[in-house]
């Protein structure tokens, strides 16, 4: 087995969507093998990471239910970061919107995952534009600008968009740079959808 197939306890957590320390109990639970290396950091194979992200999920193919996980771990460890806590329009919801938000959030990455998971079918981007009208009236309920709400949107759309960037460059050998631009459009096909729904829903206020 050649070096480069083992990741680093960062890059196994980015692929997974979970930090850093859920990792390392894992490994410590005996859920993850992996070596250490002379100065006693963790190394990990890809193909353990593979395997356990496979076990995590039900929808295939794995790609698909691995960008959801990753996403979900990046959102997650933005929010509790508090980064969001700089954003005057975020600062100013209510507690009940900002919930609300949380579960459009969640169906966000099931829309996502159920269209990649069916081959990106346009029958099912209407799923799309109803996530949009949902968060679009959320925030409009709660008096934040259009611009506003296209910024809180791009900050976690870029999770998704940053988490299949980071399965094609720790993965490079799974698929085609054909396949991951293919993927991507995809994502940017619902991503788009909702965007549109956004800003249409705020033109018809």
């Amino acid at each position: 087995m050649t070096e480069s197939e083992w990741i680093s306890l960062r890059h196994a957590a980015e692929l997974l969507g979970v930090h850093p320390a859920t990792v390392r109990k894992w490994a410590d639970d005996g859920e993850l093998p992996f070596r250490r290396t002379p100065g006693k950091h963790r190394r990990f194979r890809r193909q353990d990471i593979l395997r356990h992200a496979e076990t995590r999920g039900e929808l295939q193919p794995l790609e698909v239910q691995v960008i959801i996980q990753n996403a979900l771990g990046q959102t997650r460890m933005g929010v509790g970061a508090g980064s969001l806590q700089n954003q005057h329009w975020y600062g100013a919801l209510t507690d009940s919107t900002r919930q609300q938000l949380r579960q459009e959030g969640m169906k966000t990455l099931d829309g996502i995952r159920t269209y990649l998971a069916a081959g990106a079918p346009d029958a099912l981007l209407g799923e799309a534009i109803t996530l949009g009208k949902n968060y679009a009236q959320l925030l409009s309920n709660e008096d934040v600008l259009l611009a506003d709400a296209v910024r809180g949107f791009f900050y976690f759309s870029d999770f998704v968009i940053n988490s299949i960037v980071t399965w094609s460059e720790i993965t490079p050998q799974h698929n085609t740079s054909v396949e991951w631009g293919q993927l991507l459009r995809q994502v940017n096909a619902f991503i788009n959808t909702i965007l549109l729904s956004i800003i249409e829903y705020y033109e018809s206020e």
